[in-house]
């Protein structure tokens, strides 16, 4: 079934924050529309809103037909306990909320309820459309395309990382929804689960609206994008796709500046001119008043007409600054302006592996011999699952070798994106948890540098654990400038981020001295960072390219 969704004067806002109003959207069959907009500027709202999960503070929502489905799949940070993994895809695809509803319209039927035919009718023709049928069949396929050994019977909770990520990717190869609304699909997904996710959403008949950080996925697959300007509190929809909507909006945004400053020239002039007149009408009355005893009647009568031509011209001036098309002017954005605060250097060697192995749950990493030296800037690559994760670890000495040795380098101070995560998910407020990873930090200073990173005063005071992945990743990139390193260790750093602030990571990884260690399956911050060494890590073993 083909299917379009129509949004009319839509509006949403956070207590008394507004988000965004007046907004109109068409979802049409083939569209793939790409959400964009800093963090918390309300796209994850507006997903939910097109989904019928919330209520718009105004405005209204038409999905034609009627009977169509809309599919919201959220990125989700948690697996929900007991929760299988065929549950999971069942949930995922919309199968077991479509047999439910089945199996209440034929229970309905058996006890002879009225209108229970129809009823019993459009549920089944909801079930088959969502692909109730063969789900099973096809989720063994498509478990196995992707790599993902397991039984379909195991709890999603002892999946590992990868294997989570790519069942996330299969429950939505299986999905066969008339509108997909896909929050961050792109998140914890290697190289080739990319692709498959290009080709399965540039395939869709159905319309699609995508938030993604991935500035390469969205450039492969979007055709317009909607873009949620916080700053300028406006709602920009562009035709074409992502690397046009990039031209488009250089375009717009130089023009809006260069249009406000030409008013502002103008109206400056204008005020400029109609204060001199004034003060020329000034001094007018003041000669006229000083000289008023004279008996020089034609001189007052000249010197009166000259003051009131200048107060005319005043009046005149002012009509016309009146008379001006009031341009507003464009705010500034907020900018991340990140620094990686530099630690003394570390010793010759950073970090060394010999010979090294370790085994886990049947992965086995190595044996690997492996040398990192000071201001190394290694890429790591790989398949989610191959050990890219386990490999760090070894480096970093966080985990026992089972076989040969490993030896972190002297004065080594290790800034960890992923490990300064883990540090904002406790009961405490963020201030007291950032304070005790900088005890020599004041709390005033604390407040100034997490600012910096836009978790201002009513962050700052939540419970650490409240925080969104995103915030807590601003959170982890403000210790490592709070402190200093001389090894980044950065494991899918992109992750949560939005696109101004990926690129302000890009800027400050330029700029940073030491040794860095990055793992990162974004091609384009692949392609924007400056590497000296490549990594590859393919079942356990590792080369380098």
């Amino acid at each position: 079934m083909t299917a379009t969704l129509v949004a009319k004067n839509l509006a949403a806002g956070h207590g008394d924050r507004s988000l965004f109003s007046g907004l109109d959207l068409v979802v049409a069959p083939g569209d793939v529309i790409g959400l964009v907009g800093a963090n918390g500027a309300g796209k994850s709202t507006l997903l939910r809103l097109l989904a019928g999960l919330d209520a718009p503070e105004e405005g209204e929502l038409r999905l034609s037909p009627p009977s169509a489905t809309v599919g919201h799949l959220p990125q989700e940070p948690e697996r929900r306990p007991g929760e299988t993994v065929r549950e999971f895809l069942a949930r995922r695809t919309g199968v077991a909320e479509a047999q439910r509803a089945m199996d209440a319209a034929t229970q309905a039927l058996v006890d002879g309820a009225p209108g229970a035919d129809d009823a019993y009718a459009i549920s089944l023709e909801r079930w088959l459309g969502l692909g109730g049928a063969d789900l099973d069949e096809r989720a063994e396929e498509v478990a196995d395309s992707l790599g993902l050994r397991i039984e379909l019977d195991q709890p999603m909770t002892s999946l590992s990382g990868g294997q989570a990520a790519r069942a996330g990717l299969a429950s939505l190869l299986l999905s066969r929804y008339d509108v997909f609304l896909l929050d961050e699909p792109t998140n914890d997904l290697d190289l080739d689960g990319l692709e498959r996710l290009e080709r399965f959403v540039t395939g869709l008949r159905a319309g699609t609206v995508v938030v993604s950080h991935d500035r390469e996925f969205l450039a492969r697959t979007v055709t317009k994008v909607l873009e949620l300007d916080l700053a300028q509190r406006q709602i920009n929809l562009y035709g074409g796709g992502y690397e046009a909507y990039l031209e488009e909006r250089e375009t717009a945004r130089r023009h809006a500046r260069e249009e406000y400053e030409e008013y502002a020239d103008k109206r400056a002039a204008l005020q400029e001119r109609a204060q001199m007149q004034r003060t020329w009408m000034d001094k007018g009355v003041k000669n006229a008043r000083r000289k008023a005893g004279d008996n020089d009647k034609i001189g007052r009568k000249f010197r009166s007409e000259a003051s009131e031509k200048q107060a005319a011209k005043a009046r005149q001036t002012q009509r016309m600054i009146e008379r001006l098309d009031v341009v507003e002017e464009p705010r500034k954005e907020w900018e991340l302006r990140m620094e990686i605060a530099a630690a003394p250097r570390s010793g010759a060697v950073v970090a060394s592996l010999r010979d090294a192995e370790v085994r886990r749950d049947g992965f086995v990493l190595g044996p690997v011999t492996l040398q990192i030296d000071w201001a190394d800037r290694v890429a790591v690559t790989g398949a989610n699952g191959a050990g890219k994760s386990t490999l760090l670890a070894a480096l970093l000495g966080r985990v026992p070798l089972d076989a040969g040795h490993g030896a972190l380098g002297a004065g080594v101070l290790i800034g960890e994106v992923d490990q300064a995560r883990a540090l904002f998910h406790g009961p405490e407020s963020l201030l007291d948890a950032f304070s005790a990873a900088v005890p020599d930090t004041e709390p005033v200073e604390v407040r100034t540098l997490l600012a910096k990173f836009g978790l201002k005063s009513d962050h700052v005071l939540r419970q650490a654990a409240t925080l969104s992945p995103g915030e807590r990743t601003r959170a982890a990139l403000a210790l490592l400038q709070g402190r200093g390193v001389n090894l980044l260790v950065l494991d899918e750093p992109t992750n949560h981020l939005d696109l101004p602030a990926i690129e302000q990571l890009e800027s400050a990884l330029d700029s940073y001295q030491g040794t860095l260690l990055l793992v990162t399956h974004d091609r384009r911050m692949l392609d924007a960072v400056r590497t000296t060494r490549r990594l590859e890590v393919a079942d356990g073993k590792v080369t380098e390219r």
